[in-house]
């Protein structure tokens, strides 16, 4: 490769990717000797954009965080997508960050070439981004929180639950999970002994120890699994939930704090729910009993005896009056 600003384009490109790279493994890529590598390096440091060089047989050129962020180079797919990230971070739950969301945007849609503005509005126009039901979150607790989990440092926080009342955690962090426009924190409860998803609309005050820890077995997937229902280690059957329920789909998707994937409307007034879940049918015959609305279990039948043991249960407590 002849062409010294191309050429120094392409290294930029393969720099940005988050990984070292070989001297030699660079100068194959381009198409130039190690000789040229160095001094295309040298071009680049001069530009401002940090690269630093790690001696060894493992060694080679990375792109460090450096004291001002020099111009960044994308490809159409990558600016595409970028314009279309911060188009949804408009709207998301994080307190702030909607104003800073869409002047990036506006900003980075100036520079688009005709072509991808084109791409990034018709996207736009025809995407709809949900508005977030709980309250937004503060950025710098997200910041704290993720820090931990790279640093594989425990973490300190205020924890509030459903009824208000605060405790106090020691955890380690392993992941961040957003799931149905809230963030979850998925750590190892140091105090409880046992892995736990917190809402971080609820936490307060996080805080690094300065304790290492090593990175436990999830008893998951991954923490996006752990989140929605797919801990390995419960000794639960997955089952699967099919009640017809005589109100309107919207009502009790809402009602029950499920996706509105689960729930098919039948007709205004009639909706079907239909899902597969890890967990014991007890907390859903709660939840239909609260509902103030006929329904009809088709199944599993494991769900139509919790709902004979809580009729029973009643049944029991008016006769003792």
């Amino acid at each position: 490769m002849t062409d010294t600003p191309a050429r120094l384009l392409r290294l930029l490109s393969l720099l940005q990717t988050p990984r070292e790279w070989p001297g030699s493994e660079l100068a194959e890529r381009l198409g130039v000797t190690d000789r040229t590598v160095r001094r295309d390096i040298d071009r680049l440091r001069e530009l401002g954009y940090p690269v630093e060089a790690t001696l060894g047989a493992t060694g080679g050129y990375r792109l460090v965080a450096g004291a001002a962020m020099p111009p960044l180079l994308v490809d159409d797919d990558e600016a595409v997508a970028i314009a279309i990230g911060l188009r949804a971070a408009a709207g998301s739950a994080i307190a702030g960050i909607e104003e800073a969301s869409v002047r990036a945007l506006t900003k980075l849609e100036q520079v688009l070439p005709a072509k991808l503005r084109r791409r990034v509005r018709v996207l736009g126009v025809a995407t709809v981004t949900p508005r977030p039901g709980a309250d937004p979150i503060d950025p710098e607790i997200l910041t704290t929180l993720a820090a931990a989990i790279t640093n594989r440092e425990r973490v300190r926080f205020a924890y509030s639950s459903a009824d208000g009342a605060e405790t106090r955690r020691n955890a380690e962090p392993v992941g961040l999970v957003p799931h149905r426009h809230r963030w979850y924190l998925v750590a190892f409860d140091i105090d409880r002994d046992d892995w736990r998803s917190f809402r971080v609309d609820r936490l307060a005050r996080p805080q690094p120890t300065g304790a290492r820890f090593t990175p436990r077995a999830l008893p998951a997937d991954d923490p996006a699994a752990y989140v929605t229902g797919g801990r390995t280690d419960w000794g639960i059957p997955t089952l699967h939930f099919d009640v017809t329920i005589h109100a309107p789909a919207g009502n009790i998707a809402r009602r029950l704090g499920i996706g509105p994937g689960c729930v098919t409307a039948l007709d205004d007034h009639t909706c079907r729910l239909t899902m597969d879940h890890e967990d014991s049918p007890e907390w859903l015959a709660a939840r239909l009993a609260d509902l103030g609305a006929e329904f009809e279990v088709r199944e599993p039948p494991e769900l139509r005896a919790e709902l004979a043991k809580l009729r029973a249960r009643i049944d029991r407590s008016l006769g003792s009056r």
